[in-house]
Formats: structure tokens, sequence, C-alpha cells
């Protein structure tokens, strides 16, 4: 039975080996420490999925802004997601979005960001953030910008830079 949780602090580094053993390598396993100790961390936005008390994936959502003309918007990043390579491809990342993206309602959450594979986070209603009037600060291809409205509306008349902090830089 698998179980979608918030993180404890026992198991960070089960999460850590999980990170790198998805992507192969440290770089985003380094970024979820650096969000971790940012004011941008939040910390029932940081879900693990559990199987038989193995943690198989995690999913976490940060504060980022939105830098527009008139104000500063408040919205979340997603990222990263990572499912450990044995079990990828059986619905457990599916699983974390869509409970991630549940919790991100509950607390009023209204815009989410991500860097990722068009095909499948437009399956999760994500769009091409280009079609919202949004850039980011990051380097990246258009395609694989997007942003989802958790609210209806919550880009409307909204465009702007997606302002990355420091610590994206370094993945």
């Amino acid at each position: 039975m698998l179980n979608i949780i918030p993180e404890t602090n026992e198991e960070i580094a089960k999460i850590r080996q999980v990170i790198i053993d998805a992507f192969g390598r440290t770089e985003e396993a380094d970024l979820v420490d650096k969000i971790r100790h940012s004011p941008n961390f939040i910390p029932e936005l940081s879900l693990i999925a559990v199987e038989n008390q193995q943690v198989l994936g995690h999913i976490l959502f940060s504060r980022i802004v939105i830098e527009a003309p008139q104000q500063t918007i408040p919205a979340l990043v997603l990222a990263p997601l990572a499912v450990i390579s044995s079990r990828q491809h059986q619905g457990i990342g599916s699983k974390l979005i869509q409970a991630g993206l549940s919790k991100c309602c509950e607390l009023d959450h209204a815009i989410v960001i991500v860097i990722g594979e068009p095909n499948y986070y437009q399956r999760f209603g994500f769009q091409t953030a280009s079609e919202f009037g949004l850039q980011s600060s990051l380097s990246i291809p258009d395609p694989v910008f997007m942003a989802l409205e958790l609210k209806p509306n919550a880009l409307t008349n909204i465009s702007g830079m997606v302002r990355y902090p420091e610590y994206f830089q370094e993945v």
C-alpha cells in the first residue's frame, strides 16, 4: 500500500538517496537541502511516497515569486519530483503530483510553476508559461517552462518574470 505523507526529519537521508538514485547525480538532492534551509521551504509541501516503510519517491513545492510590472505575485515551484529508478513508470510520480497539488490547494496557494517534460506535466493541467505571459529568470527552453492555475484565472492579466532563487542556478 503506497502512502503519500509529509516528510519528517527521520526521512531526510532516505529522501536524499531517492533523489540521487532518480537523477543519477547529487545536484537535485543538494537543491532540496538548500530549499529546506531557506525561508522558501514549506514543510507540509515536502511529501514522500512510502510503501512498507521504504521511501520510494519525493516531491517538493517551495515559494517563488512572479515579478510583474506593478506587483510581486507569490507562487510555488514544483522541484524536484523524484522516484527511485527501480519503481519509475508505475504511477508513483503521478500520485505524488496529485497529492501535492491537492495539498497546495488546501493551503490556499494559487499558482504552481514547473520545469519539466511537457507531455508529462500537461496531464495535470500545466500549460506553457509563456502562454500566460511569464518568462523565467533561468535560461531554459520555452516548452519545458510551465505554469498551473490552482485557482481559476490566477494568472489572468499577470505577466512578468518568474524569479528563481539563486540556488536554482546550480542545478
